[in-house]
C-alpha cells in the first residue's frame, strides 16, 4: 500500500511522524529505531538564542500523563544549523524543522536562513509552547498567529505549519487565521497548562510551577479539537495527543487528521513509531481504504434529529 500523503506542499512517505521535544535531535534515538521508516522527524524547538530553559524539577509523571515545564532549552539556531540540521538533512526521511520566535523579525531571520537548505522538507512554528512567556501568546490570537506565519513565508519557501495551543476557548478562529495567512497545515495540539502540587510541603512540584499536560490523559481532548477544526477550516491537520498505539493513530485519522505526530510515548517505547507504520495497512483495508488520505475525515455522525423532535421513548 502507497502510505504517502500530502499536506498542501508538505509531501510525506507515510504520516506517522515523531514529534517535537520528544525525540531530541534524532541522533539520539538513532540506534533504538529505523529512523527512514518514519514519515518525518519533527526535532527539539530551537530559538534565535541559546536558553537555559526553566529551573528543576521540569518534569512530573501525573495520572495518564506526563506535565513538563523544560522552557525550550536548547542551544540556539545558529548552533542548530551549524551542528545539527546537517546530519538530520542526511537522513531518508522528511525533517520538519521547529523554532519559536519571541518576535515576527525572530521569525523573519530564522526564516532567511532555512531558506537557504533545500533539503528541508517543511517548518513547524511553534506559537504555543505553554511554559515560556511571550511564546504562547502567538498563539492565542488569531492576528497574530496569522502574522508569524506571514512574517516566515515572507522570507523563506519551504512548507510551513502552525503548531497550535488548545489553552483558548476555540482553537477553530486561530486555526482559520493560519490558514488564510497561508499555512500549509497546522499542528493539534500542543499541550495543555497543569500544575502538580506537593501538598505536605504545600509547595509546586515544578520549579516553574505550570507546565504542558501530555500523554494518553489529553487524547479525548485533542480528538475533539482535530475533529472540530477539521469540520470547520480547509487545512491539513496533523493530531497530537496522547497516541500509543494503532488504534490512536486510526482515531485521528478518522477524526480528521491526515497526519499524526508519536509525542510522549517516545520516552517508554521509542520503537513505537516505526511499529505502527507497518501496522497501519491493514487497518486502512478494514475500512475499505487505499491509502491514508482514503480514511481522512472519514467520521460518521449519527443524525439524531428525529429523535429530538419525536416524542420522548414511552410518552403518552
Amino acid at each position: 500500500m502507497d502510505l504517502s500523503v500530502s499536506l498542501n506542499r508538505l509531501q510525506l512517505k507515510n504520516p506517522v511522524l515523531v514529534a517535537s521535544g520528544t525525540f531530541g535531535y534524532a541522533r539520539e534515538m538513532e540506534s533504538l529505531v529505523d529512523l527512514s521508516s518514519l514519515g518525518g522527524i519533527v526535532p527539539k524547538t530551537v530559538t534565535q538564542a541559546p536558553r537555559p530553559g526553566n529551573p528543576p524539577p521540569r518534569t512530573v509523571e501525573t495520572a495518564s500523563g506526563l506535565l513538563n515545564s523544560i522552557g525550550l532549552d536548547n542551544d540556539g539556531f545558529d548552533q542548530f544549523v551549524a551542528e545539527k540540521l546537517p546530519w538530520l538533512l542526511s537522513l531518508d526521511t522528511a525533517i520538519i524543522v521547529n523554532i519559536a520566535g519571541k518576535t515576527m523579525d525572530e521569525f523573519r531571520s530564522m526564516a532567511a536562513v532555512l531558506q537557504q537548505h533545500a533539503g528541508i522538507g517543511g517548518v513547524e512554528l511553534n506559537i504555543s509552547c505553554p511554559n515560556v512567556s511571550g511564546g504562547v501568546d502567538f498563539g492565542t490570537n488569531p492576528e497574530m498567529a496569522a502574522a508569524a506565519v506571514t512574517a516566515f513565508r515572507s522570507e523563506c519557501e519551504h512548507p510551513v505549519i502552525a503548531k497550535l495551543t488548545p489553552n483558548v476557548t476555540s482553537v477553530v478562529p486561530i486555526a482559520q487565521a493560519v490558514a488564510d495567512a497561508g499555512a500549509d497545515a497546522v499542528s493539534l495540539i500542543n499541550t495543555f497548562q497543569g500544575m502538580a502540587i506537593d501538598w505536605r510541603r504545600q509547595r509546586p512540584i515544578l520549579g516553574n510551577v505550570l507546565g504542558g499536560l501530555s500523554g494518553p490523559a489529553i487524547k479525548p481532548l485533542a480528538l475533539r479539537i482535530v475533529w472540530q477544526v477539521a469540520q470547520a477550516v480547509q487545512v491539513p491537520i496533523i493530531g497530537i495527543g496522547g497516541i500509543e498505539s494503532l488504534d490512536d493513530v486510526m482515531e485521528f485519522l478518522v477524526a480528521g487528521a491526515s497526519a499524526v505526530q508519536i509525542g510522549t510515548a517516545n520516552f517508554y517505547r521509542p520503537g513505537l513509531s516505526a511499529e505502527i507504520v507497518q501496522q497501519l495497512p491493514d487497518a486502512i483495508r478494514q475500512l475499505g481504504g487505499t491509502g491514508p488520505s482514503a480514511v481522512t475525515g472519514t467520521l460518521q455522525i449519527p443524525d439524531r434529529s428525529a429523535a429530538r423532535c419525536g416524542p420522548a421513548a414511552g410518552s403518552r
